[in-house]
């Protein structure tokens, strides 16, 4: 489908969809790639009783299982080409074809994925008075943030910028005004993208300081100075992989969200946001693959941890879905 879009939202669709059907169908496998990969993560922290130790860890893997699975259902949906004349298609519009409850989850994902670096900065970077004041409701309560917050922000969105013209659905690109849409875009481009990177940099930046400093001080009072530095070496590879894969993975997205905000006759059905939707779920599916043959998955199963001759406790530093750190400092 191509639109042309006015001041006043008027539309002119072409009945031809080219090669947009076959980017819906690449997504659609992905998806299903998306779901089978947390579900088997998920698996194994349950299986392990993982799960109880690592709350925001298991509420990202819920979050990013329900937007794959809401990913399948939106595009097996768009595939299907339904008629939306009936009041069912109003609300098949106003939830599910302009992708309101599949970002939902998305965008609950950068809030917890926020949450999950401000948590592990809390706990290596401030050890004793993380021991001492946080608590488990604090977790849930984080963790329930993710949820509502998305939800209520998305909900509110979606159903004011979305409406169904010449039989297609159209989603956040109807605005009262150009000004509105703009605001939005601009707004979202910083709240999913901007500030969770630069929360990603602080954070992931401090626990590495951190880390060093104390695999230095192992170092100077053991003879495991090779394992000290292959600590040093994995944190570090994890703090790069965590700000340079989200940023690059998202990017395409963010940046089409933007332009589409700013009227530049782009909307949810251009084979442009295909590719980049495409782009930020294979690279969900590409890191959850990737946990489930590394150390992390025998983490799991054997519910055993990483430890030095100082007791220092520290997780394998994993990235996990869109590369979050497993790092836990755990100071005797």
């Amino acid at each position: 489908m191509t639109q042309t879009f006015t001041g006043e939202t008027d539309v002119t669709s072409s009945s031809s969809r080219g090669a947009a059907f076959y980017f819906e169908c690449f997504v659609l496998v992905i998806g299903v790639i998306g779901t089978a990969a947390n579900g088997l993560i998920l698996y194994a922290l349950v299986a392990s009783k993982q799960h109880k130790k690592h709350e925001l860890i298991v509420n990202q893997n819920l979050l990013d299982l329900y937007s794959c699975l809401f990913l399948i259902i939106t595009y097996g949906l768009k595939l299907c080409n339904m008629d939306l004349s009936e009041s069912l298609g109003y609300w098949l519009c106003k939830l599910v074809l302009n992708e309101n409850l599949l970002w939902c989850g998305v965008y609950g994902s950068f809030i917890n994925l926020t949450l999950i670096a401000i948590e592990r900065y809390l706990k290596v970077v401030y050890s004793i008075w993380s021991k001492k004041h946080l608590r488990r409701w604090m977790t849930h309560a984080a963790a329930a943030f993710a949820w509502i917050g998305s939800f209520v922000h998305m909900m509110v969105v979606g159903f004011e910028s979305s409406a169904i013209i010449n039989g297609a659905c159209f989603g956040f690109v109807i605005w009262e005004s150009p000004e509105a849409g703009m605001a939005y875009g601009i707004f979202y481009f910083i709240s999913a993208y901007v500030i969770v990177l630069l929360i990603f940099i602080f954070c992931y930046g401090k626990i590495l300081l951190v880390v060093r400093r104390q695999a230095h001080l192992m170092a100077s009072y053991s003879a495991s100075q090779m394992k000290s530095n292959l600590i040093q070496l994995n944190v570090f590879k994890t703090m790069a992989l965590v700000c340079a894969f989200y940023a690059v993975a998202w990017l395409p997205e963010n940046i089409y969200f933007l332009l589409m905000s700013l009227h530049l006759n782009l909307s949810l059905l251009d084979r442009g946001y295909y590719v980049a939707l495409f782009v930020a779920f294979l690279y969900i599916c590409a890191t959850v693959s990737y946990i489930a043959n590394t150390r992390f998955a025998r983490i799991c199963v054997s519910g055993t941890e990483l430890r030095d001759q100082n007791n220092f406790s520290i997780y394998a530093p994993i990235p996990l879905s869109m590369l979050r750190s497993l790092i836990r400092s755990d100071a005797s």
